[in-house]
């Protein structure tokens, strides 16, 4: 399985993204890179090629689902998993998300004694379901 290295957080709350760095960053061998807006997270993207990305679904300019279609277009992105972290957890919007092609949903709030558990339990369902 490969290891996880790097993740993109894309969020436009200031706080809510250094909680998420911090949290994340207490695993062993994993870089957490920010970003502040869907544009932004193009441009990082692009300049990190992340293992996973963590897209906060409202966000001003480029929302949470424009981003994804953009990144989906991307060559070289196209394949990167994407979860969506999203205030907005109920079932239709759930659905709505999955569609869109989310590898999964993080709600929020979130618990941030256990997200980096969560992340990680994100990524190995995700190894685990790669063809061999």
């Amino acid at each position: 399985m490969r290891t996880l290295h790097t993740v993109l957080y894309v969020d436009d709350e200031p706080d809510i993204r250094h909680i998420v760095k911090l949290c994340l960053e207490l695993s062993p061998g994993l870089s957490v890179e920010l970003a502040a807006s869907g544009a932004e997270a193009l441009d990082s993207a692009r300049r990190l090629r992340p293992d996973l990305i963590l897209l906060d679904v409202m966000m001003p300019g480029l929302d949470g689902a424009a981003t994804l279609e953009r990144l989906r277009a991307d060559p070289g992105l196209e394949r990167v998993p994407i979860a969506f972290v999203t205030a907005k957890a109920m079932p239709a919007e759930l659905a709505r998300l999955r569609a869109l092609g989310a590898a999964d949903i993080i709600a929020k709030p979130f618990d941030p004694l256990t997200l980096a558990t969560q992340v990680t339990a994100l990524w190995e369902r995700l190894a685990a379901e790669q063809p061999a």
